[in-house]
């Protein structure tokens, strides 16, 4: 890519709500360039980290710009969930100077990056093989929960990205523990969404909740953050154990419920920065037993694969430029 600015440039944004990733691409075939993470907190707006990494990194102002962003897109202002930025899609294009600026929920992005992943950057758990030309699911526990998918288009030509809030439905269990845990949770926040137990500050509240259940007594503000829960877990802490291992059936259960859903015999993914941490750890869990499990559609999602993304930083970048390029997007 020129560094001079003759070459069509665009610029890849994965914004969640702790970091946010940027990479260049002179167009959806060429490598990503100048790759960089940056802290969320260390910026007052998103505009102020695009520009700080061009500046550091000596590009020009893209001619295009795709956004991933951990929240529902509904229209020009577009505001975060779980962090504090907001801004104008159209103001941001003139910020820039671009000719075209497509912000996406990030978990679309990533959806979209699925068809590219090799077999090096996923790791299977438990059995089924995917249906060639089937829609695929994905979900994803990370700071927030995302949740998306893959369809196939009318005329069987196209994917789709379909964009949800999916990670904000109702979470429910008939495992009397868990739902003693959930009803905790339930007089703390009041909707106890997927994401109130299936993401990092998730897993923060599942400690704070079965702990209180347990009648274990934690200092006033003592507590775990969720990835001194899970290195606990690695390595052999029976409470931070049957946390995680609360955190995984879970996981299951809404996987499940996702694959369900859009029909995914495609297969489930699972995104995120968590999971991938966990590695054969998880594949131990109660995981893939709770995502099976389901009554009379057992032999269904029994028959459907579940992956976990190894390659969770730059994948969305991928699926962002490949959201560029596409004419048709649900988000």
């Amino acid at each position: 890519m020129s560094q001079g600015g003759t070459t069509p440039m665009r610029l890849l944004a994965d914004v969640g709500a702790t970091h946010v990733r940027f990479a260049s691409q002179g167009g959806t075939a060429e490598p990503l360039e100048h790759v960089a993470r940056y802290l969320c907190r260390d910026f007052d707006t998103l505009a102020d980290a695009i520009f700080y990494h061009l500046h550091r990194e000596g590009l020009p102002r893209p001619r295009s710009c795709a956004i991933g962003i951990a929240t529902a897109v509904t229209g020009d202002h577009v505001r975060m969930t779980n962090h504090h930025w907001s801004f104008s899609t159209r103001a941001l294009q003139s910020a820039l100077g671009a000719e075209r600026v497509l912000v996406i929920n990030d978990f679309t992005a990533l959806a979209l990056a699925l068809p590219a992943l090799g077999p090096q950057s996923m790791r299977k758990v438990g059995g089924g093989e995917p249906v060639a030309g089937a829609a695929k699911g994905l979900v994803g526990p990370g700071t927030g929960l995302g949740v998306s998918g893959l369809l196939r288009s009318d005329d069987g030509a196209t994917l789709v990205a379909v964009g949800g809030e999916g990670g904000h439905a109702t979470l429910s269990s008939y495992e009397p523990e868990e739902r003693a845990v959930l009803d905790l949770l339930h007089r703390r926040f009041g909707h106890v969404s997927a994401e109130r137990a299936v993401s990092g500050p998730g897993l923060e509240n599942l400690y704070m909740a079965l702990a209180e259940l347990r009648g274990l007594k934690l200092a006033p503000g003592e507590g775990r953050a969720a990835p001194a829960i899970t290195a606990a877990a690695l390595a052999g802490e029976p409470f931070s154990s049957e946390v995680v291992t609360m955190f995984c059936a879970l996981l299951g259960d809404v996987a499940g419920h996702v694959a369900l859903t859009l029909g995914a015999r495609g297969g489930l993914y699972i995104g995120g920065g968590i999971v991938p941490r966990l590695g054969d750890w998880f594949d131990r869990s109660p995981f893939r037993a709770r995502f099976e499990s389901c009554g009379r559609l057992t032999s269904y999602l029994r028959a459907i694969p579940t992956y976990v993304v190894q390659e969770a930083d730059q994948a969305p970048l991928l699926g962002a430029s490949r959201a560029l390029d596409r004419d048709v997007l649900t988000h």
